[in-house]
């Protein structure tokens, strides 16, 4: 795992310098080593964090053995080692290193491009053709490892995370008003915007090829794609290809030249990773939980139970609201740009404590998306219901004469046929602004650029999707990479501690997109062959409890420890001075939220994550 840097200018745009302080600014990335490559036209820069091959004949950036090509990469590939055998056998390729990236680059040498459908793991991996003056940059399949870049036309420029480019000075930072809105209605800014119009995120699954002649981008993967015409209903088969998949992805993920442990919530997801990984690791396993003052949003003891039953040496941190206040500023400072995601606090502090004892983590992000573990997917459902559709105007007038959690649910029903209702959908069970909302609260230049915000190309010409698979299309695509993904590398990476997501191998992610949605949600039971295959490992009555988010009692802490925040970035003086968004509008969610409506927490933590980035940056 590491953070990477470069540039590629025929002109020169760039300089040595340069360079220099953009991968410097990723050293958290990569605590243990840097380096760095320059030509007349190419620049690369790499921050080591040492994993696989701790030797210095690991070390970025990497030269093939023909010494013609180049390389940067972050990230883990697990089947390196087949990859490396294949070549032994097939090219006599020798190895200088035991490490995944000179398998990686040697792989590159034989196949080109094509090489990355070889790779199974989390990656951002970054080429240069000496003798084509070409570059090749590749982001793993469903957007693990980030990857921004600047593009005018001529010059190129690259990095692991956004502060990077912000070194190059000649680099213009005019806000994106898309992304504005995008952030308001999701709470985070999805590829291949940024904040910034003239810096991209690279869309996952995708590759660019950069030369003198321009840039080339094509996607390599995509989730879509994979979509076949017939699903598997067989639930005996289904059951053990998942299970053989799961403890496949996992022993590939336990692979690791230095200590390693899993994030333990308590919840399904992490339950299995632990079990899975406890049943593979020759050593005891360590694990890391986050608890809270508050009981309502404490699962620490369901995580304690579940360790002492796989005997795992487990670690806890119960959180103050002290603690988020400590990491306010931290927490601004990683994500770069406007990141909604209240939970990335807990994560950045269960991080610190892993970091203590453990160089990698095993995480259960993925699980919710790929067999149904949210409620959206049941509204889905619903609101695909034809009198319901029908009648939506009066139900949700009906919802919202009763208390807030009849309040927060009329709103799932206000959407107009033009609202793409997936993100809307998503945008309300994350308490946030529906596409309406925006309409009243954005300024006219934020709220003209909204109208593309979501306009979702055909899911499938291969079978006719549910509303609950469309949905859970639109996390995986969406919701995963740029919010639960983003957030994971971003606090993890913060401490140089690498995080792996064994239910994002792309073998189960192809096969949970084919599972019927019948061994998803059977019985009235979420996640149902998943935790057919957790029982196996876990008693079901550790798990016979509501389900429970991974989140910060915000709402409490707005009204009380964090208020000086609502004070400090939504007063009128601020939310004028930028312009963005209507002053008499925010006067109003403020009102109501004080006034008993609890259910806008949310999206007062938006209008204050927004104006507090405009006041750093802006």
């Amino acid at each position: 795992m590491c953070g990477i840097a470069g540039f590629f200018s025929v002109s020169q745009r760039f300089s040595e310098p340069e360079l220099q302080v953009m991968t410097d600014s990723l050293a958290h990335r990569g605590p243990n080593a840097s380096g760095y490559f320059r030509d007349a036209i190419v620049g690369l820069g790499h921050r080591r964090l040492s994993v696989i091959d701790l030797s210095d004949n690991a070390s970025q950036p990497m030269h093939s053995a023909d010494k013609r090509y180049v390389m940067v990469y972050n990230g883990e590939v697990y089947n390196y080692r087949e990859i490396a055998t294949e070549l032994k056998l097939k090219y006599k390729t020798n190895f200088r290193s035991a490490s995944d990236s000179e398998a990686i680059l040697e792989a590159y040498v034989q196949y080109g491009p094509e090489f990355v459908q070889k790779l199974n793991g989390m990656f951002a991996i970054v080429i240069y053709d000496k003798l084509k003056n070409e570059l090749f940059i590749c982001r793993d399949r469903l957007g693990i490892k980030p990857l921004y870049y600047y593009w005018d036309g001529t010059n190129f420029a690259f990095a692991s995370e956004l502060k990077a480019l912000k070194k190059l000075t000649s680099i213009p930072l005019e806000i994106n008003e898309l992304a504005i809105s995008q952030f308001l209605h999701l709470g985070f800014i999805p590829a291949p915007n940024s904040i910034y119009k003239s810096i991209y995120k690279l869309e996952a699954g995708s590759m660019l090829q950069i030369s003198k002649n321009g840039l080339d981008h094509q996607k390599f993967w995509s989730v879509k794609s994979k979509i076949t015409r017939d699903v598997i209903t067989n639930e005996k088969k289904a059951l053990v290809l998942l299970s053989d998949l799961m403890m496949s992805s996992i022993q590939y993920q336990l692979k690791s030249d230095v200590p390693f442990g899993v994030f333990l919530s308590g919840g399904i997801d992490s339950s299995l990773v632990t079990a899975q990984a406890c049943n593979l690791s020759n050593v005891k396993v360590n694990t890391f939980s986050i608890g809270f003052d508050e009981n309502r949003f404490n699962e620490s003891d369901y995580a304690k139970a579940i360790a002492k039953y796989l005997g795992t040496s487990h670690h806890e941190f119960i959180v103050h609201y002290s603690d988020a206040m400590n990491l306010i500023d931290d927490v601004f400072e990683a994500y770069d740009e406007p990141f909604g995601d209240s939970s990335a606090i807990p994560t950045m502090l269960v991080s610190k404590l892993a970091k203590q004892y453990v160089t990698v983590t095993l995480s259960g992000e993925g699980g919710d998306e790929l067999f149904f573990g949210y409620g959206a997917y049941k509204w889905a459902n619903r609101l695909n219901n034809i009198f319901l559709k029908t009648a939506r105007e009066p139900i949700s007038k009906v919802l919202a004469s009763f208390n807030n959690r009849y309040r927060r649910a009329s709103k799932l029903f206000e959407y107009s046929k033009s609202d793409n209702i997936n993100s809307h959908i998503f945008s309300q069970e994350q308490y946030l602004f529906s596409n309406q909302e925006l309409d009243a609260l954005l300024e006219k230049k934020y709220n003209d650029a909204k109208s593309d915000i979501f306009s979702l190309a055909a899911l499938s010409d291969k079978r006719s999707l549910r509303a609950n698979e469309k949905q859970a299309l639109f996390d995986i695509e969406y919701y995963l990479p740029y919010d639960l993904l983003t957030k994971v590398d971003r606090a993890s990476m913060r401490y140089s501690l690498e995080t792996r997501v064994p239910y994002l191998d792309h073998r189960i992610v192809e096969f949970a997109l084919n599972l019927s949605p019948n061994l998803k949600h059977k019985n009235g039971v979420s996640k149902y062959l998943l935790k057919e295959i957790l029982f196996q490992y876990v008693p079901e009555s550790y798990f016979n409890r509501p389900k429970q988010g991974f989140a910060i009692p915000l709402e409490k802490w707005l009204k009380n420890e964090l208020s000086f925040l609502i004070h400090d970035f939504l007063n009128e003086k601020i939310v004028s001075h930028y312009g963005v968004v209507k002053y008499e509008e925010v006067d109003r969610l403020k009102k109501m939220f004080h006034s008993g409506h609890d259910y806008l927490y949310n999206r007062i933590w938006l209008l204050i994550v927004l104006h507090k980035w405009l006041v750093k940056n802006a």
